[in-house]
């Protein structure tokens, strides 16, 4: 069935490709719950803290823009300000300034953020292969992860880069 041919709410809700985006956004949703609560109740971060430290460990030591930070996580620079906020209170990261951009701010792990996700990136791993591999039928792991990286970098490319 095309687009054109959907012409009430029952074929709209049984569409195949309706359908299919649900069945990704509810698995990741789920996923989403399930990993980031064994995050906040075994390490005491958020999913979105762990992704922000992930972000800065790439970065390396110096860190990052918090403009970066932002545009990685598709969060407004107050959203990120207000997470980084929390994150500099609980110790895991601290800003200074960037000596690139005298209107900027850089934001880098401390030495509790560094050993907060490795412990947290430990226990993710644990659980992304119990909850997210597993469940695939061995043949189908790679192709899978191939065209998530697909999917990722298509719409990454379709979402506008913050000012």
């Amino acid at each position: 069935m095309t687009s054109a041919e959907i012409s009430t709410a029952k074929q709209a809700a049984d569409h195949e490709l309706v359908l299919g985006f649900g069945r990704l956004q509810g698995a990741a949703n789920r996923l989403d719950y399930i990993l980031g609560r064994a995050l906040e109740e075994q390490c005491g971060i958020s999913h979105l803290m762990f992704e922000v430290l992930l972000i800065l460990g790439r970065a390396g030591g110096a860190g990052l823009p918090m403009r970066s930070v932002a545009q990685e996580q598709v969060l407004t620079t107050g959203g990120v300000t207000r997470l980084v906020d929390r994150m500099e209170a609980a110790g895991l990261v601290a800003r200074a300034d960037d000596p690139g951009d005298r209107r900027s701010r850089l934001v880098r792990l401390t030495a509790l953020g560094e050993e907060t996700v490795v412990r947290a990136s430990r226990l993710h791993v644990e659980n992304i292969q119990r909850y997210f591999v597993d469940p695939l039928p061995a043949g189908h792991r790679e192709r899978f992860m191939d065209d998530l990286r697909i999917l990722s970098h298509a719409a990454r490319d379709e979402v506008p880069r913050l000012r």
